[in-house]
């Protein structure tokens, strides 16, 4: 089993190949809630990029903080020791790549980090742009494209997960399901990555050095369930690390998500109440059970 392979290559709006990719965008999210896309002809070497970065020390990545829960450092945790991160907010945001940069190089910033961070975020960008225009158009309710982009708030978070130096599958991340409304990985050449289907029966492996793209909570409560969250996990084997990194575009600080009247009918009930998505992450991550995917219906859902 293998998750749909979408081709972004060439695409032009109002074209029959926009309007075949859209529909296969469109059914791809319903059905698993993600897709791997064949977006980009750069070739990236994560290990070059984010080796020199996770080999700093510990002190010196802990600097990595934020306000927002889980927006900075994550690592040296017990239940999933393999696994370290840090975050980039509001990366694409002119300055603030040389900011995180300076913090964690002191000396001279890496200029080269910073160009290759930022190479493969506007990428990122550009193809989460892109699938959600298609999404809304989809579903007839392209004029909310514009508030939809601009209340969205970037994390470019860069993760690692050492190999466990076994034959045997140790978990690197827990199965979870993200938050935020749409999330665009690119992951190396070491595989890891699994998607849960919908059904819940079966976990679907990644193709190594893809684009991975994934739908979270906050785009299915806003589209009214028209697409899915899927539940998603990492497993690891052998001695090699695996690196990503994922552009996390969420609701920003303030803004209500709430699903537009257009997408609430006889058919499609409203699923959830109007909510903060600070509010909700706070919830999610003090309150509810991480692993469970009923956080956000706990949290917001409308009683039937």
């Amino acid at each position: 089993m293998k998750l749909p392979v979408i081709d972004f290559s060439n695409l032009k709006q109002e074209t029959e190949t926009w309007e075949s990719v859209k529909t296969q965008v469109s059914e791809a999210l319903a059905e698993y809630g993600c897709f791997e896309a064949i977006f980009s002809n750069r070739k990236y070497s994560l290990v070059n990029v984010l080796q020199q970065l996770f080999d700093l020390p510990l002190q010196t990545k802990l600097l990595n903080k934020s306000d927002t829960t889980y927006h900075g450092y994550i690592g040296q945790d017990a239940v999933v020791p393999l696994y370290e991160s840090l975050a980039i907010n509001d990366a694409l945001v002119p300055g603030n790549i040389e900011a995180f940069a300076e913090l964690m190089w002191s000396d001279n910033g890496n200029p080269t980090f910073c160009e290759s961070i930022r190479s493969i975020s506007e990428e990122l960008l550009e193809l989460n742009k892109i699938v959600r225009t298609m999404v809304l158009e989809n579903i007839g309710i392209k004029k909310y494209l514009d508030e939809h982009i601009d209340s969205t708030n970037y994390v470019v978070r860069v993760q690692k997960y050492d190999g466990p130096k076994t034959n045997e599958t140790e978990l690197g991340l827990i199965p979870h399901i993200d938050m935020n409304t749409l999330t665009i990985l690119f992951q190396d050449d070491v595989t890891g990555l699994e998607m849960q289907t919908k059904d819940g029966d079966n976990w679907i492996e990644t193709s190594p050095n893809s684009f991975i793209v994934m739908a979270g909570e906050s785009l299915r409560a806003w589209t009214n369930g028209r697409v899915h969250a899927p539940f998603h996990r990492v497993m690891m084997t052998g001695d090699k690390a695996r690196y990503s990194i994922g552009l996390f575009a969420s609701p920003k600080s303030g803004y209500i998500v709430k699903a537009p009247k257009e997408m609430v009918d006889e058919e499609h009930p409203l699923l959830y109440k109007p909510y903060d998505y600070v509010q909700f992450l706070n919830f999610y991550y003090v309150e509810a059970t991480k692993t469970s995917p009923n956080a956000l219906k706990d949290h917001c859902g409308v009683v039937v």
